[in-house]
């Protein structure tokens, strides 16, 4: 089987835990290692105002930075959030961005799903998917045609031209990120975009991605359509090493993400509505999932290189094949040093593996 892989990046502290300054001098170190370790992307979180990604209010910002890093790297955002961002804006820094890259940028983006972030913005959860379809679409008329007009309930804008036209013609690649709602996957295989997912188990994960191919093929798109999981990682030589290091850093980023979903009276709360169904049960399930759940769902990745190749390759056939890995590049604040041991080990002895 071939897969290929990246690193993303997901700032999960306080300042008091690490500065932002620190933080990133540190991500862009790693990003120093990416065409040489033959990583295929740079992916980095869209989030707001609390330690589960907030360092990260504009990841085209870092990613312009990760540009002067790198030469072959794809550059990805992880994802935008249309519902907080105006698409004229979008585009605009997009488009940007490509320029600054030489054409390697590939746009992505997502809902959002955490209910302090609509509530301190002020827009109802309730209108999330509306604003997210009207957002991407806007901004997809704006990248490929010279002169847009879009008119829909949130988004209007008549004979804009963007600037700067996109490098990649007629546009950059189009994903989406996705987590349980099946909708989700059905609407990105009709547009023809990518997709980036969590894993949530074998069986499930399998009939979401057996839905968006079916409607990938339905619609006539070319080519095949690309699916993208995002994984935590840890890999040395010693398995004993690499299960303790990577306990506290693996618990860490859940801690940060139940705190995140439970601010405003988030998912904990009993909250439902109409374009978030389910989400409450999918917080009581990460709420109660341990180390040893994780890796043994093969949602991290932890242990020897052999112990690694394994359990990407059950997770493939459970989820019914994936074409890309997205693994953490510095997860929380585990030494810089030990990161890098990590990815040299992953990429030396795991990826090879995954070649052809």
């Amino acid at each position: 089987m071939r897969i290929d892989f990246g690193l993303h990046f997901f700032p999960d502290f306080t300042p008091e835990d690490k500065s932002a300054r620190d933080t990133f001098q540190d991500y862009l170190k790693i990003v120093d290692l990416v065409d040489e370790l033959k990583f295929k992307f740079v992916r980095i979180v869209e989030h707001y105002f609390e330690p589960y990604g907030g360092y990260s209010p504009n990841p085209l910002i870092f990613l312009a930075a990760a540009a002067q890093r790198t030469r072959h790297a794809r550059l990805m955002p992880g994802a935008l959030l249309p519902v907080f961002n105006h698409p004229l804006k979008m585009a605009g820094e997009i488009g940007m961005v490509d320029a600054i890259s030489d054409g390697r940028v590939e746009a992505a983006f997502a809902r959002a799903f955490l209910p302090h972030e609509f509530e301190r913005f002020g827009i109802s959860m309730d209108e999330s998917r509306a604003r997210f379809d009207e957002g991407v679409e806007a901004v997809r008329r704006l990248l490929e045609h010279r002169v847009a007009s879009f008119e829909g309930k949130f988004v209007n804008f008549t004979n804009i031209t963007s600037l700067p036209r996109p490098t990649q013609q007629p546009r950059p690649p189009f994903w989406v990120a996705v987590l349980a709602t099946p909708q989700s996957f059905v609407e990105a295989g009709r547009k023809g975009y990518g997709i980036m997912a969590n894993p949530l188990g074998g069986p499930r994960m399998a009939d979401l991605l057996g839905q968006y191919r079916d409607a990938w093929k339905s619609a006539g798109h070319p080519g095949s359509p690309r699916v993208m999981i995002s994984f935590r990682m840890f890999c040395l030589p010693d398995h004993a090493e690499a299960y303790e290091t990577f306990r506290r850093p693996a618990l860490a980023h859940q801690e940060a993400l139940v705190a995140a979903a439970m601010v405003a009276e988030g998912w904990g709360t009993g909250r439902k509505t109409k374009d978030y169904p389910g989400y409450e049960s999918i917080l009581k399930m990460i709420q109660s999932e341990t180390y040893d759940d994780q890796i043994a769902k093969h949602s991290s990745w932890v242990g020897t290189p052999a112990e690694v190749r394994e359990q990407i390759a059950a997770y493939h056939e459970q989820a019914g094949g994936f074409d890309i890995a997205s693994v953490n590049g510095l997860p929380h604040l585990l030494p810089l040093d030990t990161a890098k041991r990590s990815l040299r080990c992953f990429a030396s002895e795991v990826m090879p593996a995954f070649s052809t």
